[in-house]
């Protein structure tokens, strides 16, 4: 009992609640949920107080503030009174944390903006990520206009995902932003993966910008491309999916008897692309016109 009659300081939270929010209104930034109170009093109010358990909330009105624009600042000083009439009259306050609350709405400013990735995610050997879906692609972004003006995404928070060997699907919160509301606030992600296999195809060497009368002869006339596709994309690359140039100007410029094979086009998504043979002979033949008799 001795002990219950020294003073002491604790701390207590109270409730935060906004009030009266018009439907036609959207919060963007949300006031704290709570206030922290640091008291000094005799242990025996003190106890009291925590055998209470709770505080009643404050509440805020809206309509009380909707004078002072879209961010509304209210401070402790304004709230004080509705904290020390929950308190003892012995009962000394010491401080309230946060010293303002404050919150940011729109009248209904808003927008469609695309969802973008933030983040690292990498494929195991042998494997690699087919695409990046985000479910959904976009989403409402609810901000008062001076911030609505400055937003063209929303991105995803920050995350990693290293050696990933099947198709994984990943729900992220978008970043977060002062005053700013995205409608969802979290997308789903879908990684799918793939293997990549080897497939070898013939593709034939083609001649190009050569001066009528000339050809090219090349030997051998065709190479087999040897490269790696993901499993879903084998049956639908084919060989004429591949172009083997030489044009008659390179042939010119060239100082050697032998041409170096290139791919002048090639279907995307292949990778570690190998040429048999790597070089090629070549040779520009002149066609002659054919004699006439008289």
């Amino acid at each position: 009992m001795q002990t219950l009659n020294d003073d002491y300081e604790v701390e207590f939270s109270i409730p935060v609640r906004l009030k009266g929010v018009p439907n036609s209104v959207v919060i963007t930034s949300d006031p704290p949920s709570e206030l922290r109170i640091r008291v000094k009093d005799k242990g025996t109010v003190l106890l009291n107080y925590m055998l209470a358990k709770s505080f009643f909330p404050i509440t805020l009105n809206y309509g009380d503030y909707k004078s002072e624009g879209n961010h509304v600042r209210i401070y402790s000083s304004q709230f004080e009174k509705k904290i020390l009439g929950q308190l003892n009259l012995s009962t000394k306050l010491l401080w309230v944390k946060p010293d303002t609350v404050d919150y940011i709405y729109t009248n209904g400013s808003y927008k469609l903006v695309p969802v973008r990735l933030k983040g690292k995610v990498t494929a195991g050997r042998q494997y690699y990520i087919s695409d990046t879906i985000f479910r959904p692609d976009s989403v409402l972004v609810y901000a008062p206009s001076p911030i609505l003006d400055t937003i063209t995404a929303a991105y995803t928070q920050n995350f990693k995902l290293d050696n990933i060997t099947d198709t994984v699907v990943k729900s992220v919160p978008l970043i977060a932003r002062k005053g700013v509301k995205f409608i969802p606030g979290n997308a789903e992600i879908v990684f799918p993966v793939d293997f990549f296999t080897d497939k070898t195809v013939e593709v034939p060497i083609s001649g190009v910008k050569f001066p009528s009368g000339k050809v090219l002869r090349t030997f051998p006339s065709k190479i087999n491309i040897t490269f790696q596709v993901g499993l879903s994309h084998f049956r639908s690359v084919h060989p004429e999916d591949f172009r083997i140039n030489i044009s008659y100007d390179e042939l010119l410029n060239l100082k050697s008897d032998k041409f170096t094979v290139k791919l002048a086009s090639a279907p995307k998504g292949i990778r570690h692309v190998r040429f048999s043979p790597s070089t090629v002979d070549f040779l520009i033949e002149q066609l002659y016109p054919a004699s006439h008799g008289n």
